[in-house]
Protein backbone atom coordinates (compact mmCIF):
# COMPACT_ATOMS: atom_id res chain seq x y z
CA UNK A 1 0.00 0.00 0.00
CA UNK A 2 1.46 3.35 -0.99
CA UNK A 3 0.49 6.14 1.80
CA UNK A 4 0.37 9.91 1.14
CA UNK A 5 0.98 12.10 4.71
CA UNK A 6 0.48 15.53 4.29
CA UNK A 7 -0.33 18.35 6.85
CA UNK A 8 -0.66 22.23 7.81
CA UNK A 9 2.01 22.29 10.70
CA UNK A 10 4.92 21.89 7.76
CA UNK A 11 6.84 18.83 7.15
CA UNK A 12 9.23 18.71 10.29
CA UNK A 13 5.83 19.22 12.75
CA UNK A 14 6.53 16.16 15.61
CA UNK A 15 2.89 14.94 14.42
CA UNK A 16 3.53 14.59 10.94
CA UNK A 17 6.87 12.76 11.90
CA UNK A 18 5.43 10.75 14.66
CA UNK A 19 2.54 9.42 11.69
CA UNK A 20 4.83 8.35 9.38
CA UNK A 21 7.00 6.59 11.83
CA UNK A 22 3.88 4.07 12.70
CA UNK A 23 2.26 3.84 9.54
CA UNK A 24 5.78 2.18 7.57
CA UNK A 25 4.63 -1.25 8.84
CA UNK A 26 1.55 -0.81 6.31
CA UNK A 27 3.24 0.02 3.25
CA UNK A 28 5.43 2.76 1.46
CA UNK A 29 5.21 5.99 3.49
CA UNK A 30 5.36 9.49 1.14
CA UNK A 31 5.65 12.26 3.28
CA UNK A 32 4.81 16.03 1.45
CA UNK A 33 3.72 18.70 3.54
CA UNK A 34 4.19 22.32 3.61
CA UNK A 35 8.06 23.88 3.73
CA UNK A 36 6.47 25.46 7.17
CA UNK A 37 3.24 25.87 9.00
CA UNK A 38 0.01 26.56 6.62
CA UNK A 39 -2.79 26.55 9.26
CA UNK A 40 -5.98 27.98 8.55
CA UNK A 41 -5.83 27.34 5.13
CA UNK A 42 -8.21 24.90 4.40
CA UNK A 43 -8.36 23.93 0.74
CA UNK A 44 -7.00 26.53 -1.09
CA UNK A 45 -4.46 25.99 -3.89
CA UNK A 46 -1.83 27.99 -4.75
CA UNK A 47 -2.25 30.01 -8.36
CA UNK A 48 -0.53 32.98 -8.69
CA UNK A 49 2.82 31.44 -8.45
CA UNK A 50 4.95 28.24 -9.51
CA UNK A 51 5.21 25.67 -6.62
CA UNK A 52 8.80 23.71 -6.33
CA UNK A 53 8.86 20.68 -3.96
CA UNK A 54 12.12 20.12 -2.31
CA UNK A 55 13.42 16.59 -1.69
CA UNK A 56 14.72 16.42 1.93
CA UNK A 57 15.22 12.79 2.35
CA UNK A 58 13.65 10.10 1.08
CA UNK A 59 10.26 9.68 0.35
CA UNK A 60 10.16 13.39 2.19
CA UNK A 61 9.08 16.58 0.01
CA UNK A 62 8.54 20.04 1.23
CA UNK A 63 6.91 22.20 -0.89
CA UNK A 64 6.38 26.28 -0.61
CA UNK A 65 2.44 26.14 -0.85
CA UNK A 66 -0.46 24.96 1.14
CA UNK A 67 -1.52 21.62 2.24
CA UNK A 68 -4.01 20.93 -0.60
CA UNK A 69 -1.38 21.78 -2.87
CA UNK A 70 0.79 19.27 -1.53
CA UNK A 71 -1.95 16.49 -2.14
CA UNK A 72 -2.68 17.74 -5.41
CA UNK A 73 0.88 17.71 -6.46
CA UNK A 74 1.20 14.27 -5.24
CA UNK A 75 -1.96 12.98 -7.18
CA UNK A 76 -1.91 14.79 -10.41
CA UNK A 77 2.05 13.47 -11.46
CA UNK A 78 4.45 14.22 -9.19
CA UNK A 79 4.79 10.65 -8.79
CA UNK A 80 5.11 8.00 -11.22
CA UNK A 81 2.89 5.54 -8.89
CA UNK A 82 -0.14 5.88 -7.53
CA UNK A 83 -1.57 6.38 -3.66
CA UNK A 84 -3.88 4.09 -1.89
CA UNK A 85 -4.48 6.15 1.51
CA UNK A 86 -4.42 10.15 1.71
CA UNK A 87 -3.33 10.64 5.89
CA UNK A 88 -3.58 14.49 7.13
CA UNK A 89 -1.94 15.23 10.25
CA UNK A 90 -0.94 14.38 13.26
CA UNK A 91 -2.51 18.17 13.72
CA UNK A 92 -1.35 19.94 16.82
CA UNK A 93 -4.44 21.31 17.90
CA UNK A 94 -7.57 19.77 17.29
CA UNK A 95 -10.34 20.07 14.62
CA UNK A 96 -13.83 19.98 15.64
CA UNK A 97 -17.16 21.24 15.20
CA UNK A 98 -17.01 24.41 12.77
CA UNK A 99 -13.08 24.30 12.99
CA UNK A 100 -13.44 22.25 9.78
CA UNK A 101 -14.07 25.30 7.59
CA UNK A 102 -10.88 26.73 8.38
CA UNK A 103 -8.73 23.41 8.71
CA UNK A 104 -5.38 22.94 6.28
CA UNK A 105 -5.62 19.21 8.05
CA UNK A 106 -9.16 18.86 6.62
CA UNK A 107 -8.55 20.63 3.47
CA UNK A 108 -5.55 18.22 2.78
CA UNK A 109 -7.30 15.39 3.49
CA UNK A 110 -10.68 16.32 1.07
CA UNK A 111 -8.11 17.22 -1.78
CA UNK A 112 -6.79 13.18 -1.31
CA UNK A 113 -10.93 11.99 -1.27
CA UNK A 114 -11.72 14.54 -4.69
CA UNK A 115 -8.62 12.25 -6.23
CA UNK A 116 -11.23 9.26 -5.40
CA UNK A 117 -9.13 8.38 -2.79
CA UNK A 118 -10.22 7.25 1.11
CA UNK A 119 -8.89 9.75 3.06
CA UNK A 120 -8.33 10.79 7.03
CA UNK A 121 -7.57 14.28 8.83
CA UNK A 122 -6.42 13.42 12.60
CA UNK A 123 -6.01 15.96 14.66
CA UNK A 124 -4.48 15.62 18.44
CA UNK A 125 -6.79 17.63 20.95
CA UNK A 126 -4.93 19.30 24.18
CA UNK A 127 -4.68 22.41 25.61
CA UNK A 128 -0.31 21.68 25.81
CA UNK A 129 0.60 20.03 21.98
CA UNK A 130 1.73 23.25 20.75
CA UNK A 131 4.30 22.85 23.19
CA UNK A 132 5.95 20.69 20.46
CA UNK A 133 7.51 18.81 23.83
CA UNK A 134 4.96 16.03 23.84
CA UNK A 135 6.24 13.30 21.96
CA UNK A 136 4.82 10.52 23.64
CA UNK A 137 1.18 11.71 23.17
CA UNK A 138 2.13 12.40 19.10
CA UNK A 139 3.67 8.69 19.59
CA UNK A 140 0.14 7.54 21.34
CA UNK A 141 -1.84 8.86 18.45
CA UNK A 142 -0.14 7.65 15.47
CA UNK A 143 -0.48 3.86 17.10
CA UNK A 144 -3.95 4.44 17.25
CA UNK A 145 -4.20 5.59 13.59
CA UNK A 146 -2.22 2.48 12.52
CA UNK A 147 -4.10 0.54 14.01
CA UNK A 148 -8.04 1.86 12.69
CA UNK A 149 -6.12 1.60 9.32
CA UNK A 150 -4.91 -1.92 9.71
CA UNK A 151 -8.23 -3.04 10.68
CA UNK A 152 -9.52 -2.23 7.52
CA UNK A 153 -11.04 1.43 6.72
CA UNK A 154 -14.84 1.71 6.90
CA UNK A 155 -16.55 2.44 3.37
CA UNK A 156 -17.77 5.70 3.19
CA UNK A 157 -19.52 7.38 0.39
CA UNK A 158 -18.11 9.26 -2.55
CA UNK A 159 -16.52 12.62 -1.36
CA UNK A 160 -16.40 12.01 2.19
CA UNK A 161 -13.66 11.77 4.35
CA UNK A 162 -12.72 10.68 8.10
CA UNK A 163 -12.53 13.61 10.17
CA UNK A 164 -10.35 12.04 13.81
CA UNK A 165 -9.81 14.13 16.86
CA UNK A 166 -7.58 11.99 19.47
CA UNK A 167 -7.66 13.67 23.06
CA UNK A 168 -4.69 14.59 24.63
CA UNK A 169 -4.79 12.23 27.56
CA UNK A 170 -3.22 9.16 29.25
CA UNK A 171 -5.45 6.47 28.50
CA UNK A 172 -7.70 6.93 25.83
CA UNK A 173 -10.91 5.45 26.75
CA UNK A 174 -11.82 4.20 23.48
CA UNK A 175 -13.54 5.29 20.08
CA UNK A 176 -16.96 6.90 19.58
CA UNK A 177 -18.60 7.57 16.09
CA UNK A 178 -19.66 11.13 16.36
CA UNK A 179 -21.41 13.95 14.10
CA UNK A 180 -19.91 17.57 13.69
CA UNK A 181 -20.39 19.99 16.90
CA UNK A 182 -20.87 23.63 16.88
CA UNK A 183 -19.11 26.46 18.47
CA UNK A 184 -20.54 29.72 19.59
CA UNK A 185 -20.17 33.45 17.94
CA UNK A 186 -15.84 33.20 18.07
CA UNK A 187 -14.33 36.08 19.80
CA UNK A 188 -13.98 39.78 19.09
CA UNK A 189 -11.21 40.67 17.14
CA UNK A 190 -8.08 42.74 19.42
CA UNK A 191 -6.68 45.70 18.06
CA UNK A 192 -3.68 47.29 18.50
CA UNK A 193 -1.01 50.26 17.42
CA UNK A 194 2.08 48.74 15.94
CA UNK A 195 5.39 50.86 16.51
CA UNK A 196 5.08 52.77 13.21
CA UNK A 197 1.76 54.03 14.78
CA UNK A 198 -0.35 51.61 12.07
CA UNK A 199 -3.70 49.77 13.59
CA UNK A 200 -3.38 46.12 13.81
CA UNK A 201 -5.25 43.44 13.92
CA UNK A 202 -5.38 39.79 15.70
CA UNK A 203 -8.74 37.67 14.65
CA UNK A 204 -10.33 36.58 18.04
CA UNK A 205 -9.92 32.97 19.55
CA UNK A 206 -12.87 30.07 19.14
CA UNK A 207 -15.69 30.17 20.39
CA UNK A 208 -16.97 27.53 22.98
CA UNK A 209 -18.39 24.45 22.25
CA UNK A 210 -22.11 24.21 21.84
CA UNK A 211 -23.86 21.52 24.56
CA UNK A 212 -25.85 20.08 21.49
CA UNK A 213 -28.04 16.69 22.61
CA UNK A 214 -26.97 13.99 21.08
CA UNK A 215 -28.65 12.79 17.88
CA UNK A 216 -30.83 10.12 16.56
CA UNK A 217 -31.71 6.42 18.74
CA UNK A 218 -28.57 5.38 18.69
CA UNK A 219 -27.24 8.15 21.09
CA UNK A 220 -24.19 9.98 18.66
CA UNK A 221 -22.77 12.49 20.46
CA UNK A 222 -20.80 15.46 18.83
CA UNK A 223 -17.16 15.33 18.38
CA UNK A 224 -16.76 18.04 21.07
CA UNK A 225 -18.51 15.43 23.74
CA UNK A 226 -16.35 12.48 22.90
CA UNK A 227 -13.19 14.02 22.88
CA UNK A 228 -14.21 15.70 26.41
CA UNK A 229 -14.93 12.32 27.49
CA UNK A 230 -11.48 11.17 26.82
CA UNK A 231 -13.03 9.13 23.12
CA UNK A 232 -11.24 9.59 19.87
CA UNK A 233 -13.78 11.10 17.80
CA UNK A 234 -14.38 10.02 14.40
CA UNK A 235 -17.00 12.20 12.12
CA UNK A 236 -17.30 11.43 8.43
CA UNK A 237 -17.73 14.51 6.43
CA UNK A 238 -18.74 15.20 3.22
CA UNK A 239 -17.53 17.95 0.63
CA UNK A 240 -21.66 18.15 -0.43
CA UNK A 241 -22.71 21.25 2.23
CA UNK A 242 -26.50 21.35 0.62
CA UNK A 243 -29.46 21.47 2.60
CA UNK A 244 -31.45 19.13 0.79
CA UNK A 245 -34.35 19.38 3.71
CA UNK A 246 -35.15 22.91 2.74
CA UNK A 247 -34.48 22.69 -1.13
CA UNK A 248 -38.42 21.92 -1.92
CA UNK A 249 -39.52 24.77 0.30
CA UNK A 250 -37.03 27.12 -1.70
CA UNK A 251 -38.45 25.29 -4.89
CA UNK A 252 -41.61 26.28 -3.92
CA UNK A 253 -41.12 30.28 -2.62
CA UNK A 254 -39.24 31.04 -6.08
CA UNK A 255 -42.20 29.87 -8.00
CA UNK A 256 -44.24 31.52 -5.87
CA UNK A 257 -43.43 34.97 -6.29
Amino acid sequence: MNILIANDDGVFAPGIQALAQALKPLGRVVIVAPESERSGFSSALTLDRPLRPIKIAEDVWAVNGTPADCVYLSMNGMFDFEFDLVVSGINSGANLGDDVLYSGTVGAAFEGRLMKQPAIAVSLAGANVRAYDKAEDYAQAAQWVHDFIAKGLPELPPRHIFNINIPDVDTIQGAQITYQGRRIQSKPITTQVDPRGRQVFWIGLAGEAVTDPAKNALNIQSDFFAVANGYVSITPIQMDATNYAVLDDLQQFLHSN
